[in-house]
This record gives C-alpha cells, structure tokens and sequence, in this order.
C-alpha cells in the first residue's frame, strides 16, 4: 500500500460521478472536515496476501503522526493514482472499510466513497510534521508481495534508516531540526521534502502551463504516461542542452559510445544489478523472453568494459553515452509535467579508476564539472542544494573528502548517512531543485561504486602484471535534460510571481531577435538583418503579418522574445536601431554590428542551431491552440 498522510487545516471534497460500476452507495455528495490528518491510500496487488495486516500496519502509522500533531480528526481517502500497481477493486474496498472502522473507533474520522470521481480541496499546514509518506506491506509476506519490476534496492529504500544533518562549508555537523534556516530558506524545503520522502503531486506545477503557453512540450494521451511530445521549438531547446552536455563531456575526456535500449532480465550480471538499483522496470517479451528497458546507460557500458582489454594506463577511463531514452516506470502520482518522466533523456558518463584514491581525486573533478554544467545551462547556484548521502563508514575514514565537496559548493548542504549499503555506492551527491510548490528534483548526480567492477568482472591490468578490479564513478553532469527545462520553467514562473519578467537563457531561445517592419515597404529590410544575424549566428525572425506594431509587439512578448526591434524608415536611414530588451524599460538605441556584439558576449561558449520554425510568422502552425 502507498499512503500519502498530511496534516491540514480542512479537507472539503465533492462526489462528482460515477468511476466504477457499482460503487459505495452515497446520501451526501459533499463533505467537510476542520483541523485534520487526511490519509490518501492506494491499495496495492502485494496487499491481496493478507489485508488486514495491512491496514493493522496503516492505523499504526496514523496513530504515530495523529499522536506527534495532536489531531484528533482524520480523513480517510481512497487515491488510486499513488500507484500504478492497484489490487482488485473488492481487495481496495475492504482495506479501505477496514480502515475506516478502526480508525473511527480511536478518532473523530470521515471517509470519501469509494468508486467516485471526486474534487477536493485542501490546505497543509506546512511545518515539517505535516507531510508523510509510507510504504506499507503485509507482515509476513516476503517476496511475493513485490511485483516483478520492482527492484529489492527499492523496496529497501522505503525502509532504509537514514540520519539527517546540515553541515556548513566549515565542516560542522548541525542536527536539521535545530539548524538556523534564515538564510537559506531553500535548504529547509528540501530538508523537510527529503525527511518526509512525500513525492505524490497533489498541484499543477506552473511548469505545465509554461511549456504549453510557450510552444515546447506537451503531454501525448496516445502514450503511456510520462511519455512527453516535443514541438519544434521545444525539441531545439532539447537538442542544444544535449549538445551543450556532451561537448562538456568530451572536454573533459569523455570517450562516447552507445549501448542498447534493452537487456535480458535472464542475464547473470544484470539480473543482480537490477536488484542493487532502486528503479521500477518498464518489461516487454520478445522471442519468449522477457527484457527490460534500460533506465541508465550502466549496463551497456559495464558489457562493453567486461569485453575491453584494460591497463592501468588507461585509467581512468571515462565512458559516456547521452542515453536517449533511458525508463524508469514512476508511479503515477509523481508524474507531474516534465519534473518527473517514465522515459526521459539522461547524459551518462562513467569511469573506472584504479583504486579509491584515484576514484577520488576524479570525483572531485566531476564535482566541478557538474556545477559548470547546471550553471551553464542558466541556473545559478543560489536555485539549487547540495545532498550528500553516505555511509557511516564511509564518512568516518573520509570525512575530510565530503567537507571538502560542501566547502566547494559554498554553502550548507544537506547530508543523509546510512549505518548500512544497501545500494552498490558508498558516497553520492546530488544537486537539487526546488520548484515552486516547494518539491525537490536533483540534477546533477554522482556516485562511488564499489561493487560493480567485481560484479560485472570488469578488468585492468596493473603494473605488477595482476589484474583487478576498478572503482566506478556514476556521474551526470546535468541530470535528464527534461529535468534541466522543467528547471528553467519553473525558476521563470518563481519570477512571475514575484512580478518579474520571465526569462530564458539568450541561447536556448527558439527566436532570440524579433524583427517588426512596420509595413511591407521595409520587409527586405528586415529580412537583411535576419540573414545578417543568422551569419553570426544569431536566430532573427520577422513578423511579417498585417497586423498592427503593438499586436505584434505584444505576441512577441507573450513568446518570451529576448530581443524586439521595430524598423522603418528612420532605422533604415540612419543605422540606428531601437532594440526592446526583455525586462528592460527603456529601449537601446544600437547599430547591427553592436547588437550582434551584444548577443555574441551572452552566447559565446554555447552551441547554436538555426530556427527551428519557418523565419516568417505568418508561414508557422499553431501547435498549442
């Protein structure tokens, strides 16, 4: 059973219509309830073994908050979109009615019907004992009450005792229920998302909007959820991070391949690793066997380093593959917009070191490459916090390691330690985003695995003519690049709702100038311009529709359009443009040639593609009406 429990100031909800065929019989539509713990639950087909454990196990855990928050009115409600492994719809009505008469037993309760489509309306309280998640399983039933594509890592996760701190770049270890927040309200969001592991979406995110209104990404209802279609101007944007990620990488020694979308479930190495990896499997059958959808560029490039004839001069050897896609079946309660993805594009780059000590000193210098990245791609490093999740053991004979990667990053960061490994790394960062309804999504990632070099019996061959085993190091430098979009959406919808003008980086802009003849006299004009901007590479477009200048001004407003220069006569005359620049009041007067300086010193080091849409507005589609 998946279980969201929030405390809140009400809950009101309202029956709709019908969303099974016999649903609970109902005599109000409408309810409700002041001052209360609303517990949204998804039965899952592991609860068929033995329901009433389960909801033993569930009144458990809403007496521990009831208890902790002082509540004494609880909301019991059905939510099938917590998962995406639902029981049968009797087993679901039976925990649910079970649920319900224990827990009115202790409480003052209120259960929604079951089998309605409902609204509701709710407001969390907002402090860090008001949002908890759990996993809950029967007692007692092991193995069986785990469906196939889910690893034994993840299960694990839910479980896992973590211990949480702040520390600050001098070292210090502050416990994250007492450290000072003041200045870094960000971090305390993302402490308390981490602590309450609470990842359901329960509002739209602005981003959604955003990439509709703008043309760039919309949702495909002829796909499975999570599964996004990408308009031009959206797929340019795509393509220029990708290549902005790589050429990265290759900088920094990179050695690209490319490895296969799918493995065999059957196969020895994989079928091991799959359970060290806390990720839900998208499966298919093929030829009678069944295989799984990669969710990272691993294992294709663990084979490849198994076949590979290894010396200890080649190390470290970077591997790296922009997978593209990679498939993680998330549940689809967390699937919100671009934030979280069941197929998404993520840059992937390993490298096997010799030992820890090389492993480290590399780690240090992805360290840097990932900042470089996320701050190149346009998110400055006041929009994200540092986690550093480790082992106990780890942190304890390398302690000077980890604060040196908090004293870089130069600020307090967020540190999650474990008494056990119970995935296949010992150290891991992570640098998050947190988005305006106040959810965290990391980035950039790296990892120190020592398990996998063994398990996949990957081999160099030392000095001394023996071979071992190397370290692998598990980085991307940026995260899915849809993550980095949904990133820069969301930090321009923070702007707008502090009355600021949304931006987006120069160089990821569809259209960076916006050409506006003021008749068609002056279209060669404009087009001159254009055709000298596109050899400078610098994307102009003209909007060469009769309407008047404001429409025109106004629609390139509502695109985001960075640059806007109306021309006439007066500007064809004299060389002397009036450029309106986003979020600037006052127009600048410049030539072309210092326009063109002006654009190149904001783009300079990013790679460049031309429009992605015809250079005449009046010759483009409306893709998002």
């Amino acid at each position: 059973m998946r279980v969201l429990l929030l405390h809140c100031d009400y809950l009101a909800f309202l029956a709709q219509k019908k969303a099974v065929k016999n649903p609970e019989e109902i005599t109000e539509k409408g309810r409700r309830l002041d001052e209360c713990i609303v517990c949204f639950m998804a039965v899952e087909k592991a609860d068929e073994t033995n329901p009433s454990a389960v909801v033993d196990q569930l009144v458990k855990v809403i007496d521990e908050m009831a208890g902790q928050v002082k509540v004494e009115n609880i909301v019991v409600y059905p939510y099938a979109h917590l998962s995406s492994d639902l029981s049968s719809l009797d087993v679901a009505r039976k925990v649910l009615d079970e649920t319900y008469e224990k827990v009115s037993k202790k409480y003052n309760a209120l259960k929604a019907p079951f089998g309605w489509y409902k609204s509701f309306e709710l407001r969390c309280k907002g402090h860090p004992l008001s949002e908890l998640s759990r996993t809950i399983t029967a007692e007692g039933a092991g193995e069986a009450e785990a469906s196939k594509d889910v690893s034994e890592a993840l299960r694990k996760e839910d479980k896992i005792k973590s211990f949480w701190h702040i520390m600050t770049p001098d070292g210090t270890l502050h416990d994250v229920d007492k450290f000072d927040y003041s200045n870094c309200p960000n971090l305390r969001k993302f402490a308390v998302y981490e602590e309450t592991k609470s990842r359901a979406v329960d509002k739209k995110p602005p981003h959604i909007e955003l990439m509709r209104k703008l043309e760039l990404v919309d949702y495909e209802p002829a796909s499975d959820a999570g599964n996004f279609r990408f308009y031009p101007k959206g797929k340019m944007m795509k393509a220029l991070l990708e290549q902005f990620v790589t050429d990265r990488v290759l900088d920094y020694g990179g050695v690209e391949v490319e490895t296969p979308l799918m493995y065999d479930f059957e196969h020895p190495t994989l079928s091991k690793y799959l359970n060290r990896f806390p990720a839900r499997q998208y499966t298919i059958t093929s030829d009678d066997k069944n295989f799984f959808m990669r969710f990272a560029a691993c294992f294709g490039q663990f084979l490849m380093a198994h076949d590979a004839t290894i010396s200890y001069k080649n190390l470290p050897l970077r591997l790296y593959e922009l997978a593209r896609y990679a498939f993680r079946r998330e549940k689809s309660g967390e699937l919100a917009g671009i934030r979280r993805l069941r197929a998404f594009t993520m840059p992937d780059v390993h490298a096997l070191c010799a030992d820890l000590d090389q492993a480290m000193k590399e780690y240090k210098k992805r360290f840097s490459l990932s900042l470089g990245t996320v701050e190149g791609i346009g998110l400055e490093k006041s929009d994200i916090e540092l986690a550093v999740r480790v082992t106990k053991d780890f942190y304890g004979e390398h302690k000077e390691f980890v604060t040196n990667l908090v004293k870089e990053f130069g600020k307090p960061a967020l540190i999650e330690m474990w008494d056990e490994r119970i995935f296949y790394f010992v150290l891991k960062y992570e640098f998050n985003f947190v988005d305006a309804l106040d959810k965290a999504s990391a980035l950039s990632t790296d990892q120190i695995d020592v398990e996998n070099g063994e398990r996949y019996d990957i081999k160099f061959a030392k000095a001394d003519g023996t071979f071992g085993h190397p370290i692998i190091l598990h980085c991307s430098p940026s995260g899915a690049i849809e993550r980095a979009i949904y990133a820069l959406l969301e930090k321009a919808a923070m702007k707008m709702a502090k009355g600021e003008t949304p931006t987006l980086p120069l160089w990821l802009c569809p259209t960076q100038v916006r050409l506006i003849p003021v008749s068609g006299e002056y279209y060669s004009f404009a087009e001159e311009i254009a055709d000298k901007l596109k050899c400078g590479k610098i994307r102009a477009d003209i909007d060469d529709r009769n309407e008047s200048i404001g429409k025109r001004v106004r629609q390139a407003s509502t695109e985001w359009v960075p640059y806007i220069l109306v021309v006439g006569e007066k500007e064809k005359d004299s060389g002397n443009l009036s450029v309106r620049v986003r979020g600037v009041k006052e127009d600048k007067l410049m030539t072309l040639v210092q326009l063109e300086e002006e654009l190149k010193k904001q783009v300079i080091d990013k790679p460049y593609r031309p429009l992605p849409l015809p250079k005449n507005i009046s010759q483009r589609p409306i893709f998002v009406g």
